[in-house]
């Protein structure tokens, strides 16, 4: 993986990363390689923690580290405390890049020599000696429960080629707003950085349309959640500077349908995207053209990857019937950190779905969010979309609460777009639109929802939330 440095000392003449000075990337990077050079002399492998907000330094610790064969966690420097605890007993890191650790009540590595005795070891297997570097990409979806999805050089260039393929490309030109520590946004450096494309990176709460760099936008893509896409769309000047892109990558939640239909009615050119952490970003994308001729879809599949429908018994179903996704990819993760999967040619994804006659791919819902009432499956998904659709909720989530007489009764949490929301109002819209039984028994009103940095719902702790607050009002 030397090589690395060669090829990133090659790209200063394409002034590639926007906004940056071209020549301190590849400084940073080789001072970088030359310390865990050093300390390979005394440890066979080094597991490092980044959690580096600054985008140079982050490039340059996860250059660094892959090309010295390291095994780099990337790490989210605001998580809170609970959430370091369970990473620090899994990892048990000898390097942390980023975040002082001071913050976390932890000796600094530097004070220990490399001679010294190590940690005490992991109850956790060990990981395998690689050929590759090993890459850890948190995940942790809508639980809260950290996990690290074990990923290569190799299975990250995959996804970069198909997604080169698909839209027919030589280079990749990314606009990043989200964070590099996310499969979300490294995928975009991956993209640009393996293609001798250009990249700029600018955190999303600082998108300011003054401050926005000089590019050509029609060149560019760019990736956002649905939560971002919303806040954009708000604004007429952030709307029109959206409509440039070459394309708007939409993923990492569902979206709803008011909210493709603004993107649509202002000429987007959206890609809804199907992918997780486990696949290396997108598997499947409905190209822009489709989106704003009114397909609704997650699109077709990569040439990377592979879906296919199955029933609870594992038999692959015909189109148009709703099953379990059971994906086959170049770019799957290896498994979850430190457990290697026995079988990496398929995974089965939480997700259920269908695939219509042009081989189009559509998302019902996530299996682990069916909601069972008085015996009826119900999907939250479209009781949200309902719920967004009355232009009453700034944010909605629904779940189902353990019930003596239905089994789950339908609660909905929302985030009123003001103080005079009228729930009878809300509701008296949605027997228009949705049977009665799936109309939400409770209302919770709230200040703001919880949600991760990637934008998705943390149902976990809503459950708890919505919990406490019927046991309050019985």
């Amino acid at each position: 993986m030397e090589r690395l440095l060669d090829y990133l000392n090659n790209q200063i003449q394409h002034d590639w990363l926007i906004n940056y000075n071209s020549y301190q990337l590849p400084e940073l990077t080789q001072e970088l390689y030359l310390e865990l050079t050093q300390l390979l002399k005394y440890k066979s492998t080094i597991k490092i923690i980044l959690a580096e907000r600054e985008p140079v330094k982050f490039l340059a610790s996860f250059i660094a580290a892959c090309a010295a064969n390291c095994s780099v966690f990337l790490c989210n420097p605001d998580w809170g405390t609970q959430e370091w605890q369970q990473v620090f007993n899994l990892v048990q890191p000898d390097i942390i890049w980023g975040i002082g650790n001071w913050e976390l009540g932890i000796g600094n590595w530097e004070q220990n020599s490399p001679s010294s005795p190590s940690s005490p070891s992991s109850p956790h297997s060990p990981l395998p000696t690689p050929h590759s570097p090993l890459i850890m990409i948190p995940t942790g979806g809508s639980s809260g429960q950290i996990k690290f999805a074990i990923h290569t050089w190799e299975t990250l260039k995959t996804s970069v080629q198909g997604f080169v393929e698909y839209f027919q490309l030589q280079q990749v030109n990314s606009f990043c707003v989200l964070p590099l520590y996310h499969v979300s946004g490294l995928m975009q450096f991956m993209r640009s950085f393996l293609t001798g494309g250009q990249l700029a990176v600018i955190p999303f709460k600082t998108l300011d349309p003054s401050q926005i760099p000089n590019i050509q936008t029609s060149d560019f893509f760019i990736s956002l959640v649905p939560t971002q896409l919303q806040r954009l769309l708000q604004k007429p000047e952030l709307t029109n500077w959206l409509a440039q892109f070459k394309t708007v990558l939409l993923g990492g939640a569902p979206a709803w349908h008011e909210l493709l239909e603004k993107a649509r009615f202002n000429r987007i050119q959206l890609a809804p995207t199907y992918g997780m952490t486990e696949t290396a970003s997108q598997i499947a994308t409905l190209k822009p053209d489709d989106f704003l001729n009114g397909k609704i879809s997650s699109g077709q599949i990569l040439p990377h990857a592979k879906i296919t429908i199955r029933n609870q018994q594992g038999q692959i179903l015909n189109y148009n019937q709703i099953g379990n996704i059971t994906i086959q990819a170049k770019s799957l993760a290896l498994g979850y950190c430190p457990q290697i999967w026995n079988n990496q040619d398929y995974f089965q994804a939480d997700d259920l779905g269908f695939l219509d006659e042009q081989g189009h791919l559509n998302i019902v819902g996530r299996n682990s969010d069916k909601i069972i009432t008085g015996g009826e499956n119900i999907y939250p998904i479209e009781i949200e979309s309902a719920i967004r659709e009355t232009q009453m909720v700034a944010d909605i989530c629904v779940i189902g609460i353990p019930d003596q007489h239905w089994g789950q009764a339908l609660t909905a949490l929302y985030v009123p777009n003001n103080s005079n929301t009228s729930i009878i109002e809300i509701q008296t819209q949605l027997y228009n639109k949705l049977s009665k039984f799936k109309i939400p028994k409770h209302w919770i009103p709230l200040p703001k929802l919880p949600h991760n940095t990637q934008g998705k719902i943390n149902r976990q702790q809503l459950q708890q939330i919505a919990t406490e607050y019927l046991q309050n009002l019985s």
